[in-house]
């Protein structure tokens, strides 16, 4: 049996669950506010998970994918722990805003400091009271600013550790991505934490492929580091895409964007993805891709200023025989048959 652990001041002995309020800064009203944690401590020793959404408010995706992992039978014979934090940025999360009030990111705030910004504060209390007890984790994020990502892995594939897991995740690409100074990954890297980043559908808006490839995801992972049992039946994995490097396509002219690719489709340098036409159509001016890929992020908004991000196309080792629409990844998780409600 493993010992306890004490989050926030509390114990949760082997076995429990318990949902934990760590106290953050008021608001200038005096009124309370806190960042839930459910954690679920198994009898048995084993990897500590946390499992974290909504680092960015409006991206509700991930909190939704949490959701639903908690509700799993499977959870109810874990090795190890699982912290889950469905929503981090709380006050964002309620003004349905990217940021926190003082316009920081707190994914450019990691370590943090207890006596910085608002964001700095609480980029310290996710790390003393989550990451610090953690020995790897995973961070759910959607696009942003009107933009809509395939499913996607972001991991530093140097690292061979993490490398597995990503593969493990099974989500269609896995992008060798760079550290970003102040994330939350960095932070974690830095720590000795293996780290993942899965970005998938868009903000403010529920997306069930991006949801239950989070959580199938999720539940592969912890199957892959000894959490969960291995499944007796295996089911068709995903043989993931590798991305060398990934560049957002940008507007050459401010107007209107007139079709264009759809995520998930293969294209090839040079192919026209779509047009950028004035208001008044006397200037039209066609967005060519700038290597051969796939598009795995894109701009929904027609409307658009010259130098707007318009799609995002991975650089792959090879490409899949079909293409990987959100159509078609729907078709493979309804083949998968699994309801968020009952054990996979």
């Amino acid at each position: 049996m493993q010992p306890p652990i004490t989050l926030g001041g509390i114990v949760v002995k082997p076995g429990e669950q318990r949902i934990i309020d760590l106290p953050m800064v008021r608001l200038y009203t005096h009124t309370e506010m806190t960042m839930p944690v459910h954690i679920i401590h198994g009898r048995r020793p084993g990897p500590r998970l946390f499992v974290s959404g909504a680092i960015h408010g409006d991206e509700i995706n991930g909190m939704e994918t949490i959701r639903r992992l908690l509700k799993m039978k499977q959870l109810q014979r874990l090795r190890g722990t699982l912290i889950a934090i469905p929503v981090v940025n709380a006050y964002g999360f309620i003004n349905r805003s990217r940021y926190l009030p003082d316009r920081r990111d707190l994914n450019r705030s990691f370590p943090g400091s207890a006596k910085g910004s608002l964001a700095s504060r609480l980029a310290r209390l996710f790390m003393d009271e989550i990451v610090a007890h953690c020995t790897h984790g995973i961070d759910l994020h959607s696009g942003a600013n009107g933009r809509t990502n395939l499913p996607q892995v972001r991991a530093c594939l140097d690292r061979p550790e993490t490398r597995q897991l990503a593969e493990a995740f099974g989500a269609p690409v896995i992008i060798d991505a760079r550290l970003r100074d102040g994330s939350l990954r960095e932070a974690g890297n830095e720590k000795g934490i293996p780290m993942l980043l899965y970005e998938a559908g868009e903000s403010l808006r529920f997306s069930e492929v991006a949801i239950r490839t989070g959580m199938r995801g999720i539940l592969a992972v912890m199957r892959e580091i000894g959490m969960l049992a291995p499944r007796a039946h295996k089911r068709h994995h995903i043989e993931p895409l590798i991305a060398t490097t990934a560049s957002w396509v940008r507007a050459p002219i401010s107007g209107v964007v007139i079709s264009g690719a759809a995520l998930g489709v293969q294209v090839k340098k040079g192919q026209v993805l779509g047009t950028v036409s004035d208001p008044f159509g006397e200037q039209q001016k066609p967005i060519e891709s700038p290597a051969d890929g796939i598009v795995i992020g894109r701009l929904n908004l027609p409307l658009v200023h010259a130098g707007d991000a318009l799609f995002n196309i991975a650089s792959t080792e090879g490409l899949p025989p079909v293409e990987m629409t959100m159509e078609v990844l729907a078709n493979q998780l309804q083949a998968e048959d699994f309801d968020a409600e009952e054990p996979l």
